[in-house]
């Protein structure tokens, strides 16, 4: 006789997705399609609108769950009840101003109000509408109502709307939707309201120096730190600037100011400018220590010979000039990038470098061999100008931003 043993299955996140009548819903099936293939278990719970968008099919097939916007349909099993007592996370993607309404006055008409009336789980609602009715004194308000109960409302992002409208109002793309939900439900508490006010400016990317036309030195930042540090103080309320420098194809965070830079001296001309009205300067990107000499204006030409060795000539240290020329209250945070060797590890090296540049906050990353540069999650060390060290475990990047945000400390 043999005796056989099985292991539980990990328990699946339980995820409702709710999906509003606006047209952005066809872009609810790319949020769904991530959710589930992250290991999430996914229930669509549309409104009657959103059906006219996308149909019911649609969303069963990519869940795997069945759909229904009528809180009357299967009503022995008591859904507009249960799904919201059950989920981990409840996400309405998008969010419309009606939507908002309703539950900001508790209004329940459907099965997608209901199950927001019994969530006992984060709550995180994206807006998209258009601007006039984003901007609306009613919708803003409604939308303040929400946040002071603890619900997530994301900023919408500003781009193309439906027609030939621009403007603020367009839904996030799903790939941030996702990365926000994810940092929820690996800690509930990770948006708080408490940046209101405070004007941040972040760096993040890479820089490049040319060599030529074609060729340039660079480094191998993806950028994604630096815009999930921008993602979580935007949703956290804060006032951002983004000084982007060849990231790795990042779609914009919604509520942020990206200015778009190449080398290290164009980074520094726009950190420096950025850094005068700022109460949080954070130095996130991966700035090149030299540059060439000089620049050659037609693209080097390959031949037989040994090339011409390349003369360089050092970077300002941008970090260093910004403390340097900080205003009273001004909380300015670095990063570093570090690799252990046969002399020192990479705690020791980032303790160094706290000491050398003189910043409030460091956060030490080991890189190397799949670590930090141009992958999803990140891991490191707080360090603080008084002495505390805090390890920051594991984790994705939009974590570690909120660890950071968290140590932020303003006067």
């Amino acid at each position: 006789m043999s005796i056989s043993s099985s292991v539980d299955a990990p328990v699946r996140p339980r995820v409702i997705l709710g999906v509003g009548g606006g047209i952005a819903a066809y872009k609810a099936c790319e949020l769904l399609r991530r959710l589930t293939e992250s290991g999430h278990s996914v229930r669509v719970v549309p409104t009657e609108g959103a059906l006219k968008f996308v149909g019911a099919a649609t969303f069963e097939a990519l869940s795997g769950e069945p759909v229904s916007a009528d809180p009357f349909d299967a009503v022995h099993e008591v859904p507009h009840v249960k799904l919201g007592q059950n989920a981990d996370l409840v996400v309405v993607a998008p969010a419309t101003a009606n939507l908002i309404a309703k539950a900001a006055h508790g209004l329940a008409d459907d099965l997608l109000t209901n199950t927001l009336l019994t969530a006992h789980c984060p709550v995180l609602l994206v807006p998209a509408m258009h601007t006039e009715m984003w901007e609306h004194p009613a919708t803003q308000h409604n939308v303040a109502l929400l946040r002071s109960r603890g619900v997530i409302v994301m900023e919408p992002a500003s781009g193309r709307l439906t027609g030939k409208d621009t403007g603020k109002g367009r839904l996030p793309e799903p790939a941030e939707i996702f990365d926000v939900a994810k940092l929820l439900l690996a800690r509930p508490d990770a948006l708080p309201r408490s940046m209101e006010g405070v004007r941040v400016v972040i760096s993040a990317g890479g820089t490049r120096e040319p060599l030529d036309p074609v060729r340039f030195i660079g480094n191998r930042s993806s950028g994604k730190q630096g815009y999930a540090l921008a993602r979580v103080a935007a949703q956290r309320g804060a006032t951002v600037t983004l000084v982007a420098a060849h990231v790795a194809d990042l779609a914009n965070p919604a509520g942020v100011n990206v200015q778009r830079v190449g080398s290290a001296l164009e980074l520094r001309d726009a950190m420096h400018a950025a850094a005068a009205e700022a109460d949080v300067i954070v130095m996130a990107a991966a700035v090149a220590d030299f540059r060439p000499v000089s620049l050659v204006t037609h693209k080097i030409k390959k031949s037989d010979a040994d090339p011409e060795p390349v003369a360089l000539t050092k970077n300002p240290d941008v970090l260093a000039e910004l403390v340097a020329a900080r205003r009273e209250g001004q909380f300015i945070v670095g990063f570093a990038a570090e690799t252990g060797d046969a002399e020192n590890d990479v705690l020791s090296y980032g303790r160094a470098k706290l000491k050398r540049k003189g910043c409030d906050l460091l956060v030490v990353n080991a890189v190397g061999d799949g670590k930090a540069f141009e992958v999803e999650d990140n891991a490191g060390w707080l360090l603080t100008a008084d002495g505390h060290e805090t390890p920051i475990p594991h984790g994705s990047k939009a974590q570690l931003a909120a660890a950071v945000w968290d140590a932020v400390t303003l006067k």
